[in-house]
C-alpha cells in the first residue's frame, strides 16, 4: 500500500562525529559546547542533547526558557545550560527548578537576576552587531563582576567571511572589553571556530555545523529527507500543473506529485527551481509548492507511486536546498515539520 507519509532521518553518529572533529579544530584548552536552539535545529531537541551529551558536550546554549526546562528534563542535572535571550522576572520559577543559566543581555536583565536568584550565569557584550548583549559603557558600569558570571561572551556577525573586516574589529573590541576579567570568555559560534585559534578563547559554540551546514565544508550530512510519489499522470503538451499554472508541459510530459509541502518546512519559494532525486537521478520541481504537496517533472525518470523522493541526503545538502531557495541552511532545517514520520 503507499504511504502518504514522508520520513525524516536524523544520523546521529553523524551528529557526533561532526561535533567530534569541530572540538578536535578548537584549541587544546578551549570548551566545545552546542547550540540546540531551535528544536534541535529542527532534529528534535531532546534527542540531539542526549546524543551530544553522549559524545562529550557539558554545555548548551538554546534561545528560550521553555526549551531549556525540555532539555533538563532530558539531561539531568550535569550539564550547563544557558538561555541566550536572557532573563525576567516572569521567569524565575522556570530558572529555579530546572537550574538554567542566563545570558545577561542588559543591566536591567544583570540586576533583576542577581535581585532575584543570584547563581550562575554568563554576559553578553555588544562588540559590533548590535543586536544583543550590553554596549562597552554599560558593562563597565557594572564594575567588579561577582564570581556567578561564570561566562562572557559576544555574537560574531561575519565569521562566515573570513576577510571580512568587522572580524577583526570585533576580535579586537571583545579583547579590548574583557582584559581586565577573570571570567571564561567566548566569541566564536561554528564559522568563528574555522577562522583561527584567535577566536576561540575558552569556549566555542557551534551550531549549524553540527548539523551538516556550511561554512563548515567538511562537515558530514545529518538530515535525510524522503518523499513518497502519491500519483503520476501524463500531461499533453501545453498543459499546466498547480497553482497559477506557472508550469506548461513543452513536451509529451509526466508528473508525480509528491506528500509534503510546504506544511511541512519545504518552503514556498522552492518552487520552480528547486530539484529532488530519485534513485539518485535528479528531477525538478514542476510548479508552486502548495501546503502539503509538490509536483516533479519525471518525464525522464523512471518511477511509480509509492517509491520515495530523496529531497535532502546523500545528493542533496541543506545549503544545495537553500540555494534553490534563495535561503540558508538554518532556514531549511528549522522549518522541518511535526508530520514526518522520524527517525
Amino acid at each position: 500500500m503507499t504511504t502518504l507519509t514522508a520520513r525524516l532521518t536524523v544520523n546521529e553518529a553523524a551528529l557526533a562525529r561532526n561535533w567530534r572533529a569541530l572540538d578536535a579544530l578548537s584549541a587544546p584548552d578551549c570548551e566545545t559546547a552546542a547550540v540546540v536552539k531551535g528544536d534541535g535545529y529542527g532534529c528534535g531537541l531532546t534527542r540531539v542533547g542526549q546524543c551530544l551529551a553522549s559524545a562529550g558536550v557539558r554545555s548548551f546554549f538554546v534561545a528560550l526558557p521553555e526549551e531549556g526546562v525540555s532539555l533538563r528534563a532530558a539531561l539531568g542535572p550535569d550539564p550547563a545550560i544557558y538561555i541566550l535571550g536572557g532573563y525576567g522576572r516572569d521567569l524565575a520559577d522556570q530558572y529555579r527548578a530546572s537550574s538554567m543559566r542566563p545570558v545577561l543581555n542588559s543591566a536591567d536583565q544583570f540586576q533583576t537576576w542577581f535581585t532575584d536568584i543570584g547563581g550562575p550565569c554568563a554576559l553578553q557584550l555588544d562588540t559590533g552587531m548590535n543586536r544583543l548583549g550590553m554596549e562597552a559603557d554599560e558593562a563597565t558600569a557594572l564594575g567588579d563582576l561577582p564570581d556567578a558570571v561564570e561566562l562572557v561572551m559576544s555574537h560574531m556577525g561575519c565569521a562566515d567571511d573570513p576577510p571580512h573586516p568587522m572580524n577583526k574589529a570585533q576580535l579586537t573590541e571583545f579583547r579590548r572589553l574583557t582584559e581586565s576579567l577573570h571570567q571564561r570568555l567566548s566569541l566564536s559560534a561554528t564559522a568563528g571556530t574555522l577562522l583561527s585559534a584567535d577566536y576561540h578563547f575558552d569556549m566555542v559554540r557551534p551550531g549549524i555545523g553540527l548539523y551538516g551546514g556550511w561554512p563548515y565544508a567538511e562537515a558530514e550530512r545529518v538530515v535525510t529527507v524522503e518523499v513518497p510519489i502519491i500519483q503520476i499522470r501524463d500531461l499533453a503538451p501545453g498543459e499546466s500543473v498547480g497553482y497559477a499554472a506557472t508550469w506548461t508541459a513543452t513536451r509529451p510530459s509526466r508528473i508525480a506529485t509528491i506528500s509534503a509541502g510546504y506544511a511541512d518546512g519545504l518552503i514556498r519559494a522552492l518552487s520552480g527551481g528547486a530539484q529532488a532525486f530519485i534513485d539518485g537521478q535528479p528531477v525538478p520541481f514542476a510548479g508552486r509548492v502548495s501546503m502539503d504537496l509538490i509536483t516533479l517533472d519525471v518525464t525522464d525518470c523512471p518511477c511509480v507511486p509509492g517509491d520515495m523522493v530523496e529531497l535532502l541526503g546523500p545528493n542533496q545538502s541543506i545549503d544545495d536546498l537553500a540555494a534553490a531557495a534563495g535561503t540558508i541552511g538554518h532556514e531549511i532545517l528549522t522549518s522541518l515539520g511535526r508530520r514526518y514520520a522520524r527517525h
